[in-house]
């Protein structure tokens, strides 16, 4: 496991010297209630950035249900749980996917970040800001709906990006999410991205009717990055443990996620204090 660690550490470093050194950027991926694709959307997206040459770490930080780890086909003996238990170092934690990708599991049966005591969690961001600089993004996948976790997580994040459904539910939900943030900071960058589209006229008037009411009342302006149709390869590759980026390459909802991977690039972004900002913001939530 040492060794391992040491040499994952000594390609992701050998590749930083290679190039500028990155700002590292925080991006949240969140829905209001769970079976929306949250997290196949996050995972996928992560490697349509990795196939944009950006160097990506996705992080399951949904706490008590890994789910990066199972759409992967992966079962990591380490994560961000048994780091803090066993004294390890975040190298022993991260793991690499396909094409390059790194992620880190929770671990399940981990719900109580927040709860640790102040030396866990020190340790915690400590490991955490050994990152900065290594890798262009950290995708979050955080969990579904309006905890204190999730709440802590997307106000810290440079971006963040809200799943949808067109179903009435799914909207009341991300519209609550968006409420929420809203009310706490109103500088919240995010994006709308409406999945399980019957078709692309749906999505962009689910969208629509979003941003509208957004506008009416929380004179909040929710762009949208785009839509994802319903394709029976999804559920298909989830059963195959595989991302359907790279088990179904050719098919409608792959091109849409490199169509918003591109997209979202293209978007300009303000400066931000990145990893460093993202750590000073959960510590003194």
């Amino acid at each position: 496991m040492v060794d391992q660690a040491k040499q994952l550490r000594d390609r992701v470093m050998q590749k930083k010297v290679k190039k500028e050194r990155r700002q590292t950027r925080i991006l949240a991926v969140t829905s209001g209630k769970g079976g929306v694709g949250k997290s196949n959307f996050a995972l996928n997206f992560a490697l349509g950035l990795v196939e944009q040459n950006k160097k990506v770490l996705i992080f399951d930080v949904d706490l008590g249900f890994a789910n990066i780890d199972v759409l992967l086909g992966r079962s990591p003996e380490e994560s961000i749980a048994t780091m803090l238990e066993k004294d390890l170092a975040i190298w022993d934690i991260i793991e690499e996917g396909p094409n390059g990708l790194l992620f880190i599991s929770g671990g399940t049966g981990f719900n109580d970040l927040f709860q640790m005591d102040e030396s866990k969690l020190t340790k915690f961001f400590k490991e955490l800001s050994q990152i900065q600089g290594l890798v262009d993004y950290i995708i979050l996948d955080t969990g579904a709906g309006l905890s204190y976790e999730n709440l802590r997580f997307i106000l810290a994040a440079d971006d963040v990006i809200l799943v949808t459904t067109p179903e009435p539910t799914s909207i009341t939900d991300a519209y609550s999410v968006v409420k929420m943030v809203h009310a706490k900071n109103q500088n919240v960058h995010m994006k709308l991205v409406v999945n399980q589209c019957t078709n692309e006229k749906e999505g962009i008037q689910t969208a629509e009717n979003f941003r509208k009411v957004t506008e009416q009342f929380l004179e909040k302006q929710v762009g949208t990055l785009g839509y994802i149709p319903s394709d029976a390869n999804i559920p298909a590759a989830v059963k195959k443990q595989t991302p359907f980026l790279l088990a179904y390459p050719g098919t409608h909802a792959s091109k849409a996620i490199q169509k918003l991977a591109s997209e979202y690039l293209e978007i300009p972004m303000p400066y931000k204090l990145g990893l460093k900002g993202f750590l000073l913001k959960m510590l003194f939530k």
